[in-house]
């Protein structure tokens, strides 16, 4: 097939890499420049383990001209989302680039199936994404398809796990665009669900959420083991062999950060309230996992003087450290 990725960061360039891989013939399209460029002479921006000898061995051109996604069989948007200042979600770049997908089938008839990668809101496809798609005087579901298709890819591991999905979730406008993507992921040995759109964007929040849920609630049963003199990973160990609760996400540690769970969490608490639903459940794992963050500190107060005191730090994430939420000069 012809694929257009939107988006080159680690979803994007990943998805490409791996389609092509695939035998597809695949077009990167970013509005950075430099990284157009750098992806073109294989100088890869991120490093994931298996990517760059993918990139080394296929054909992926990359370019800022959304008009190399006329004639495509099936464009992915994998753009970044972020977060406004009150936790929601924004769908700034979500809204730029498909008013330039718009733009730039304006008048075209070839039918391509858009799918959304990027994490969304539900409602987001539905409300903002084919409003935007039929102002170029196309029809959803005659024109074009629609899907959304989230994705479940750890940062380290995002080669292997997309070549080895868990499930492939297809949420379509209607039959013919899940067929379309699915006869692309038919080479993909794993569990499928098809289902409406709204579901796979509620599919991608939920699952995310889950995970933090889980993190949260080992460091909980920790903080309770320390003050009893108890092995928390001997408990975990124990309970990880009941396969309704699995090993998987059940280490006590400092807490859970990166660039999706922190993010995703915040953004399905905001739509939750912006429901008139008060998610409790979602609002506490917030809350201890910012108080979480703190306990290398109160355990470093226990036996050594934190002022004047020269520390040092190990396996920081570069979007969650305690570094932010800790001033030197703190008692």
């Amino acid at each position: 097939m012809r694929i257009s990725v939107i988006g080159s960061g680690y979803v994007g360039l990943v998805a490409g890499a791996c389609f092509a891989k695939l035998g597809n013939e695949v077009t990167l399209i970013d509005t950075d420049g430099e990284r157009v460029a750098a992806i073109n002479n294989r100088l890869l921006p991120i490093h994931e383990e298996g990517l760059s000898e993918i990139m080394s061995q296929v054909s992926v051109n990359a370019t800022s001209d959304y008009r190399q996604i006329v004639g495509a069989d099936i464009i992915f948007l994998c753009v970044d989302t972020k977060l406004n200042e009150d936790g929601s979600m924004s769908l700034a770049c979500i809204k730029e680039a498909t008013e330039k997908i718009a733009a730039a089938t304006e008048g075209e008839r070839d039918y391509s199936v858009v799918v959304v990668k990027s994490t969304v809101i539900p409602g987001t496809t539905e409300e903002l994404i084919i409003p935007i798609l039929e102002r170029a005087g196309l029809k959803a579901g005659k024109d074009f398809g629609i899907c959304v298709s989230p994705e479940f890819l750890r940062e380290g591991s995002t080669v292997y796990d997309w070549m080895n999905p868990t499930r492939l979730i297809v949420g379509e406008f209607d039959k013919r665009s899940g067929d379309r993507l699915l006869d692309l992921y038919q080479d993909f040995n794993a569990p499928v669900l098809r289902t409406n759109l709204r579901n796979a964007e509620m599919i991608k929040l939920a699952s995310n959420a889950f995970l933090t849920m889980k993190i949260s609630f080992i460091n909980e049963i920790g903080n309770i083991c320390k003050q009893l003199g108890i092995d928390t990973y001997d408990v975990a160990k124990g309970m990880a062999f009941d396969d309704r609760i699995g090993s998987k996400f059940l280490n006590a540690g400092i807490g859970f950060g990166g660039s999706c769970l922190p993010k995703d969490l915040r953004a399905l608490i905001a739509k939750a309230r912006h429901t008139g639903y008060e998610p409790r459940i979602l609002e506490e794992i917030l809350h201890l996992n910012e108080k979480q963050v703190l306990k290398p500190v109160q355990l470093l107060k226990k036996y050594i003087p934190l002022k004047g005191s020269r520390i040092g730090l190990l396996g920081l994430i570069p979007q969650f450290n305690f570094v932010t939420h800790f001033r030197p000069n703190d008692s």
